[in-house]
């Protein structure tokens, strides 16, 4: 009989690729790094096949054979990780742990409205949070680390099942005295010439704003960018540019003691929040049943 990996020896696989280190690795798993060292080592001699080239260097370079063994573990984790979870499932909906992943440009503005009416809806349920970029909150999905992400569509999740829950528009941040502010709302059009600045490459915000918008005639800032909001809103009230900011965070004050102007930006131009959660998951009708409290904290002006 073939003797199988164990969940933990694939963890370790799993984690060195992700870190790419391995002391940062071992940390992420809560050992040694020779503890995960060994693991490895293990691994290979189990399986009888080098998975890493022992080059000396400081960081780790998977074989071939190694590099497809990646993907190969993770899924076997995500398995393993329903297996468990459709047990749960099936004893008590909607209680103990769950491990959310949302994006710094929801948390923020939706978790303190969100909490109370979890906690009051699900008393049992005990909530876990990670604030991230978007890609590495589905490398954490996918992996078996988080449960359900709360964040912005459309975006590239893989392998997942997504459920839009609001819709979030655009408005225009303007330096209080720009002409812009005299209008009612700003449209797109009107952009044109104007330095508009957003968030650093990797913020999904800054994709949806350029995609949604177009942006026509406009010219992003190539020397200034922010890595969040309330630094970006700052950069407008010192007269740097404009900003392109979603309602959820104007409803929730990031606009607050800045010396800046707000206006709709006109048409259909925005993002849509939703969850996401690993494809054919078992626990997929909870993370459904939470969609109405937080639809409801998104109303919660």
């Amino acid at each position: 009989m073939t003797a199988l990996p164990s969940p933990q020896q694939l963890r370790y696989l799993v984690a060195l690729a992700e870190h790419g280190h391995f002391g940062r690795a071992a940390t992420a798993c809560a050992v040694t790094q020779s503890t995960l060292s060994a693991g490895i080592l293990a691994l290979e001699r189990q399986l009888d096949a080098a998975l890493l080239e022992r080059t000396g260097g400081k960081r780790p370079v998977f074989t071939p054979l190694g590099r497809d063994l990646i993907g190969r573990a993770r899924s076997a984790l995500s398995a393993l990780t329903a297996f468990v979870e459709a047990v749960e499932a099936a004893r008590d909906p909607l209680t103990g742990p769950l491990r959310l992943g949302t994006i710094p440009t929801i948390g923020p503005f939706l978790l303190p409205r969100l909490m109370p009416r979890l906690r009051q809806a699900f008393p049992r349920l005990r909530l876990f949070l990670r604030e991230d970029l978007t890609d590495r909150l589905v490398e954490g999905l996918e992996a078996g680390r988080l449960d359900l992400l709360l964040l912005a569509l459309p975006c590239d999740c893989g392998d997942v099942e997504t459920m839009t829950i609001a819709e979030d528009p655009f408005s225009v941040a303007l330096p209080n005295g720009h002409a812009l502010a005299a209008r009612e709302e700003v449209t797109p059009g009107a952009l044109a010439g104007e330095r508009v600045m957003l968030l650093e490459d990797g913020h999904c915000l800054r994709d949806h704003a350029l995609s949604a918008c177009g942006l026509p005639g406009a010219a992003t800032s190539q020397e200034f960018a922010a890595t969040s909001l309330h630094t970006l809103v700052q950069m407008v009230g010192g007269g740097l540019g404009i900003t392109l900011l979603p309602r959820l965070a104007v409803a929730g004050g990031v606009t607050a003691g800045a010396e800046v102007a707000v206006r709709p930006l006109a048409g259909a131009f925005g993002r849509r929040i939703g969850l996401a959660w690993r494809a054919r998951s078992p626990r997929a009708e909870e993370f459904r049943a939470l969609a109405p409290s937080i639809a409801a904290a998104l109303s919660d002006r």
